[in-house]
């Protein structure tokens, strides 16, 4: 093992069994050293700002603050970070969103341990990388790029990223005092976001913000099973 050539890794993943066999994984690799372990996409942020790893594996549904904006947050203040997705969902949307927010790569969670390695590898050096089966697809669907509820994609971006944040934990069921705290914030402007995500998008109850939540891929579509 040369320690000299080893990539700097940072894993986000919230589940703990997933997040223990990547970093074993990638250990015994040993062309890689794993700089840290996030839980949620929050401590992401903070972790890829003090540990400035080469790479951050990021999943997609993270809690607290999903993949996406927490990739937009690492890159606002690392723009030589590369991020590289490993999502259970890989529609087209969620990689165009994903791309769109600054991730170099993408793969699926069956991706084989092979692929997973040559992946980093890759990122590492600043080349885009996506699994064989998304750029397959991609190719053949380019022109064809739709939401996972089967409609034309819902822009959500006009909002801003404040909002964002915001916005993932009202869906994910947190009170505007528990929100205040998470985000270190008064009360009251959790309440002026709020008001300003309703005007934003018409809606005009904390169901329907669930509902935009799930269908624009801010939160997982099991958080909230209570939603109709």
């Amino acid at each position: 093992m040369n320690t000299a050539k080893q990539i700097t890794v940072l894993l986000a993943e919230d589940h703990v069994v997933v997040r223990e066999g990547l970093s074993s994984l990638l250990n015994v690799d040993g062309n890689f050293r794993i700089l840290g372990e996030a839980r949620t996409g929050r401590q992401a942020v903070e972790m890829a700002h003090v540990l400035r790893p080469e790479v951050v594996l990021m999943d997609i549904a993270m809690p607290v603050l999903n993949g996406l904006e927490a990739t937009k947050q690492i890159l606002a203040t690392d723009p030589a970070a590369k991020v590289l997705i490993l999502s259970a969902y890989s529609d087209d949307e969620y990689v165009a969103r994903a791309t769109a927010a600054g991730a170099i790569g993408f793969l699926e969670k069956q991706t084989s341990s092979e692929v997973l390695v040559k992946a980093i590898r890759e990122v590492a050096k600043g080349i885009p990388f996506f699994s064989p089966a998304i750029v397959k697809r991609r190719r053949k669907n380019q022109n064809k790029i739709r939401s996972r509820s089967g409609q034309p994609k819902t822009d959500n971006a006009l909002l801003t990223s404040r909002e964002l944040e915001v916005l993932q934990l009202v869906a994910e069921g947190s009170a505007n005092r528990q929100i205040a705290m998470e985000l270190g914030i008064s009360i009251k402007t959790v309440e002026k976001h709020r008001q300003n995500l309703m005007d934003k998008l018409s809606i005009h109850d904390t169901a329907g913000l669930t509902r935009f939540a799930i269908a624009t891929g801010v939160i997982e579509n099991s958080v909230r099973l209570t939603i109709v």
